[in-house]
């Protein structure tokens, strides 16, 4: 895995403590890439010191099963076993003392036992996903027809445009990842894509979590589709 000047070739290459940056609904994916908006000061610090060190942070979900506001919004809120590692790829630091941030996601992990607390955020020791850090090879396994099928019915049913030339030269893996990320599915929805076990695997649980929103949302999802 390459981004930008730095290449990630197997789980050595990614440190074995970690900094998290807790947040619901919000995915990153390997070779994708995720905006932020930081104004935490506790985050603020974590960029800081990720920019002055491998520019590495970790974006995990707060636990599922605790989803109260008064729970993610807490100094320790309990996670998701699954985040991914992102670099820092994009930074500037706005007048009001905000960070605009762009990660590039580089590979899943599963949290471990939790390091000592810096300036307020929280680190983990984690074990990377290996498999993540090879160049996919699943991409003709995608049922490319189907995921267009389905983003068309969403974005036909939700009143929403797209600029169906970038989609149609974007391969599978950059298709699959960026719907993924981009429709505003529930956190449960978007842990599930995270985990999915491969390319496939994904894109066949993006296309039947789309359905399911459109059954739920629209009424009968034959018409919808057609």
């Amino acid at each position: 895995m390459q981004v930008g000047n730095a290449r990630y070739l197997k789980p050595q290459d990614l440190p074995e403590v970690l900094p998290v940056f807790p947040l619901s609904g919000v995915l990153l994916l390997p070779g994708a890439q995720l905006p932020l908006n930081i104004f935490e000061p506790r985050y603020l610090a974590m960029c800081d010191d990720a920019l002055a060190g491998k520019r590495l942070i970790g974006m995990v979900q707060p636990s599922l099963t605790e989803q109260r506001e008064e729970v993610i919004n807490g100094p320790q809120p309990p996670l998701c076993q699954v985040g991914c590692v992102g670099r820092i790829t994009s930074f500037a630091e706005m007048e009001d003392g905000r960070y605009l941030v762009s990660l590039t996601g580089i590979c899943r992990f599963r949290l471990l036992e939790e390091a000592a607390i810096t300036k307020g955020y929280r680190n983990f020791h984690i074990a990377p996903f290996a498999a993540d850090l090879d160049p996919p090879e699943e991409e003709a396994q995608v049922d490319r027809a189907a995921l267009l099928s389905a983003f068309k019915a969403y974005l036909d049913a939700n009143k929403l445009e797209a600029d169906w030339e970038s989609v149609e030269r974007a391969g599978n893996t950059m298709l699959v990842n960026s719907m993924s990320m981009m429709l505003p599915f529930g956190p449960p929805e978007k842990q599930a894509l995270l985990e999915a076990e491969d390319l496939k695997t994904r894109a066949d649980t993006l296309i039947a979590i789309t359905e399911i929103v459109l059954a739920r949302n629209f009424g009968d999802i034959e018409t919808i589709l057609q």
